[in-house]
Formats: C-alpha cells, structure tokens, sequence
C-alpha cells in the first residue's frame, strides 16, 4: 500500500493526539509558567508532527531519515520537559499519564521508523 500523504502516517496521527493533550494539559499550568515551561513544552510537541510532515516531503529516504530523527530528538525534549513539570508539580501526577503513554508510542513509533531508514540507506 502507499501512502499518499503524511496525514495517513499513524505515527503523524498519534504526535497530533499527544499536540492536543499537551496543550491541555500546559494550560492548567501556573500562570508564570507560560513563557518559560508551558512555551517550551508546546513548541517542543508541536515540533514532532511537524518534521513528519516536512521529511515526508522531501521524498527521499536520507531527508526522511533525518526529519524522523529531529522529531525523535523533539520528543526525548518533551520527555525532559514532563519530567520537570510533573517533579515541580504544575498538575497533579496523574493528569500527565495521557501525555505520557502518548509520547512513548510516539517515541517507539519514530525509533522503529528511524531504524527501517537507516537500514534501508546502508543495506
């Protein structure tokens, strides 16, 4: 089967569910925190389905290779990032489980997809 747009990629499709649930989720955040952690964390989110999308158009496996690793390096960003707001208690701990489950299928998901590229450039 070949996909006909990046909008069909099931790892595009699930980095816009986690874009929706980080943003939820920052808005609950301290006030103070809207230009420092709430701004990072969403321009780091929103960073991921954004290099899908720019590498699918490159339409070559190199270019594709190195946008998924840009958006792999986006989400390791974002992990940090859950990681600091959830231990400074901007919300309580269970209102990041969503994000979180989200970002590591997401992570997954870009590894796999990182690891079939390369495979593909170097065999």
């Amino acid at each position: 089967m070949y996909i006909k747009t990046y909008k069909e990629l099931i790892v595009w499709q699930k980095s816009i569910e986690l874009v929706l649930e980080v943003y939820s989720l920052t808005a609950d955040f301290p006030e103070s925190e809207i230009y420092g952690t709430t701004s990072q964390m969403r321009r780091a989110v929103v960073s991921i389905p954004s290099n899908i999308a720019e590498g699918y158009g490159r339409r070559s496996i190199k270019s594709y290779s190195q946008f998924y690793a840009i958006s792999y390096g986006s989400a390791l960003e974002l992990e940090t990032q859950i990681i600091i707001a959830k231990r400074l208690k901007f919300a309580p701990a269970e209102r990041f489980k969503k994000a979180e489950d989200l970002l590591i299928e997401v992570s997954k998901m870009l590894n796999s997809m990182i690891t079939k590229m390369r495979n593909k450039t170097e065999g």
